[in-house]
């Protein structure tokens, strides 16, 4: 086979295919997750920065260095196996360790995350987790002390997944250490790439989950906006109905209401796309898990129909709502261009009309300056030519009087005659 040339990227888009396995969790085991956003925007992120802060945490433990482009690394600090990941808007640190306290969600595990550490972080945390995996045991009823004991009830979602390989709990709430804790009790024999893949997609859920909502806030605070914008909006409309109020004015007015909700929508648009994305990454997590119901409990899908949606819904309609009324601006604009088309024409028309009144008052007063201009010259050509025939007329014995009064009709006609011509080519 002849050689060819590979694409620049072409191993880079490959490996990036396998830059992110899910861990190997033997049972039991405990996960401590960390999720860190920067909070400058996404284009203006210093990564350089945040690679200082995850070789500080290697630092401490005298681990190895990532590559300087690496967007993931893994290794081995103290008891626990490490593995970050730089993603568009965040970073994360998963540290995975054997066995699991006796008193379960302790505080002392987050440790690993030294509080010193913490506070020079170029982020501020979105996330911060707590799974804690134990074996399930032969009768599955007996988990349900641990779930009353360790969750409150009243938003605990508890379910089978992968085809009852295990149950996983959570109740999406905060502890007093600030982690969100979850539970996974997996039945004997589970493999430990499928057990880290359970653990690996809790993580991702409450992350994304965490991410989506934030275009939350944006949302409300937009709808306030909207709701100010759309009572001006629709005063302008019926406005236009109103034949004795300028349409230019009104037309001014509708622009800088049209340009302020292009200006929203701009700054709205990454923020509102990366919700809808986020909402979709946290939805096939879910799916993945394939859940079914354990004792009567609701399960996670269920708990973010009731809980999430809502959210999600919330800022899909202010994105709808948004697009709506630039939309309506929009079309209120072209009536009121189009009216002030209309107004301008018939001002063109009118104008057009006394152009052609004063025209024809200007020819009209051309033709009378003409006959005038007649007179005129026909007097100046008959003392010229009264002058020329004087010793003519002298010698033939003629008066001044006769010879001027016979040049008159003469010299009149020719006058007319020639300045007759000079208009007939000009025209």
């Amino acid at each position: 086979m002849s050689p060819i040339d590979d694409h620049p990227q072409r191993f880079a888009l490959a490996n990036e295919l396998h830059a992110r396995p899910s861990p190997s969790l033997g049972v039991p085991c405990h996960a401590v997750y960390l999720a860190l956003k920067p909070t400058v925007d996404a284009a203006n992120r210093d990564r350089a920065q945040e690679r200082a802060h995850l070789i500080e945490l290697l630092d401490r433990y005298g681990a190895s260095h990532p590559q300087p482009d690496a967007t993931h690394f893994e290794d081995r600090i103290g008891r626990y196996d490490l593995k970050w990941e730089s993603h568009t808007e965040f970073v994360t640190f998963s540290a995975f360790g054997t066995g699991v306290k006796s008193r379960p969600f302790e505080a002392k595990e987050v440790e690993i995350f030294p509080s010193g550490w913490l506070a020079a972080s170029p982020g501020k945390r979105i996330a911060a987790i707590m799974v804690r995996v134990e074996p399930l045991p032969e009768n599955p009823i007996e988990i349900v002390g641990k779930l009353n004991d360790w969750f409150v009830s009243e938003s605990l979602a508890c379910s089978w997944v992968l085809d009852q390989t295990a149950v996983i709990a959570g109740d999406f709430r905060i502890d007093a250490a600030g982690q969100m804790r979850f539970a996974v009790f997996v039945r004997p024999g589970t493999g430990e790439r499928r057990v880290g893949r359970i653990v690996q997609r809790l993580c991702e859920i409450e992350t994304y989950r965490a991410m989506s909502m934030l275009g939350l806030g944006r949302a409300r605070d937009l709808s306030m906006r909207l709701n100010a914008l759309d009572t001006k909006l629709s005063e302008l409309v019926v406005g236009m109905q109103d034949e004795a109020q300028p349409a230019e004015d009104t037309l001014h007015a509708l622009l800088s209401i049209a340009s302020e909700l292009e200006i929203l929508a701009v700054r709205h648009s990454f923020r509102f796309g990366a919700t809808g994305a986020y909402e979709t990454i946290v939805n096939q997590r879910i799916e993945a898990l394939r859940e079914t119901r354990f004792e009567g409990r609701q399960t996670f899908a269920e708990f973010m129909t009731r809980r999430y949606d809502p959210a999600m819904r919330t800022v899909k309609s202010a994105e709808r709502r948004l697009d709506q009324m630039a939309a309506r601006a929009e079309r209120a604009g072209e009536l009121l261009r189009t009216r002030v088309d209309v107004e301008r024409s018939g001002q063109n028309q009118k104008l057009l009309a006394s152009m052609d009144r004063r025209a024809d008052l200007a020819l009209r007063l051309q033709h009378t300056v003409e006959g005038l201009s007649v007179v005129a010259v026909s007097y100046y050509a008959v003392n010229l030519a009264g002058y020329l025939l004087a010793p003519v007329a002298e010698a033939m014995h003629w008066s001044k009087p006769a010879v001027t009064a016979a040049l008159v009709p003469v010299v009149l006609l020719a006058v007319w005659a020639m300045i007759r011509r000079i208009r007939q080519r000009m025209h």
